[in-house]
């Protein structure tokens, strides 16, 4: 790592219980902001507690002045992406340009990725179509396009974000979805994965990019971490079976004590953004974040 390289850290909800409450929402995102966290983070599960993370988001930044505020990750195929580049340039200009979109192709769960009304086999494909769209829409030129799932003519998008440009980072580990970041996304933000991981992804996601004329930002390699003291839900380990076989589910998700040393392997790795998740059920969110912002904000630069 070398001194240009900026390290941040942020909380992320996950699906984390009680978190659709309205008063320990508030509590949870006024404590972030006062602690000096860089950012805040919501997961989109349909069927988990978490709120909408748009919506959420939104809420969110009329609390806040500071803090920026991150999907992790918004799933793309089965929105208009047209509507879509309108809600997010809208929450940017709102927030004065502290919106972080991830985007991604959605959870390892049928079900859930059969509700957004996609085949499977279209998925990667829809996605990338409606990012190339959804960026078109915020130059706030009149545009038209005409592709293998989008049609449109003459259709302008305004506000444009504050920020010059919205940068679009993407998850996923698995081959082809490292080389998709390389292709089309402007950072790699993944979750259930170990600092060895980060070490062997970007360099393919480098020469992915490089394939397409296309260089990545150093600064734009993150993860997300969760993070448990208690037995671990039922529902992640399931998770992390099906997406990563023959994994210990412990060696991803640390104990809280962990995370110090687990970060400062994230870094030497390359990571440099990162998303802490408490899965921590109803314990009491303040002093959750006071000892994860005593532990892990030093390690900002």
């Amino acid at each position: 790592m070398t001194s240009a390289i900026k390290v941040r850290v942020g909380i992320g909800l996950g699906t984390l219980s009680g978190a659709a409450s309205p008063d320990r929402f508030a509590s949870i995102v006024d404590r972030c902001e006062s602690l000096g966290f860089d950012s805040l983070w919501m997961s989109e599960r349909i069927g988990a507690e978490t709120p909408d993370p748009m919506i959420a988001l939104a809420i969110a930044a009329g609390r806040t002045t500071r803090m920026k505020l991150g999907t992790s990750v918004l799933v793309l195929p089965g929105r208009n992406p047209i509507i879509l580049a309108k809600e997010m340039a809208t929450l940017d200009a709102l927030s004065g340009g502290r919106f972080l979109p991830a985007v991604g192709l959605g959870a390892v769960d049928p079900p859930e990725q059969r509700a957004f009304g996609v085949e499977r086999r279209e998925r990667g494909r829809r996605h990338d179509e409606a990012l190339a769209l959804m960026r078109a829409c915020w130059t706030g030129e009149v545009i038209s396009h005409h592709g293998e799932f989008f049609s449109v003519d003459d259709v302008q998008v305004l506000p444009r974000p504050t920020q010059s440009r919205l940068d679009v980072w993407l998850g996923g580990i698995a081959p082809s979805e490292l080389r998709r970041v390389g292709r089309v996304g402007d950072g790699w933000l993944p979750s259930f994965c170990s600092p060895a991981d980060v070490a062997e992804a970007i360099p393919v996601i480098e020469a992915a990019a490089a394939e397409f004329g296309r260089t990545m930002d150093p600064q734009h390699y993150g993860a997300l971490i969760s993070y448990s003291d208690g037995p671990l839900p039922q529902r992640f380990v399931d998770m992390i079976e099906r997406r990563r076989p023959g994994l210990d589910p412990r060696s991803i998700i640390p104990t809280r004590d962990a995370l110090p040393s687990l970060l400062k392997e994230f870094i030497d790795a390359g990571a440099s953004k990162f998303v802490i998740i408490p899965l921590v059920g109803d314990a009491d969110p303040d002093s959750e974040l006071s000892a994860l912002a005593e532990s892990l904000l030093p390690f900002e630069t």
